[in-house]
């Protein structure tokens, strides 16, 4: 299974918002390759930078987001049990959010990438 089919699952207003999510982080993650793990699609560029999928009610984000206090304020409110992001499908998604996650993940990997080539 890739991406595509992965998406294809759903029905179209889903589609439409798992497409606009992908886009997000691609935009913000250029370099990071699409992959599916855990059956989920995900981001990669050395490790995981993020995962997405949709469930029934939501669309969820992991990992948990750590590392900037200004980005874990803003997805508070969307914090599900262990951290993982729930972004509720009744309301509107936070795709400015998403963008600035990805973008953290990128930073956060590209300094551990770092770290360990050390």
């Amino acid at each position: 299974m890739n991406v595509d089919e992965y998406i294809k699952g759903f029905a179209p207003d889903v589609q439409a918002i798992l497409q606009r999510v992908r886009q997000v982080i691609r935009e913000s993650a250029p370099d990071a390759q699409e992959v599916i793990s855990y059956r989920m699609p995900a981001f990669k560029q050395n490790g995981i930078l993020l995962y997405f999928a949709a469930f029934k009610n939501h669309i969820g984000l992991y990992p948990p987001v750590s590392g900037d206090a200004r980005i874990q304020k803003a997805a508070a409110r969307y914090a599900g049990e262990k951290g993982n992001l729930r972004f509720p499908l009744d309301q509107p998604i936070p795709y400015d959010l998403i963008a600035r996650i990805a973008a953290l993940r990128v930073r956060q990997d590209a300094a551990k990438s770092k770290q360990r080539s050390k």
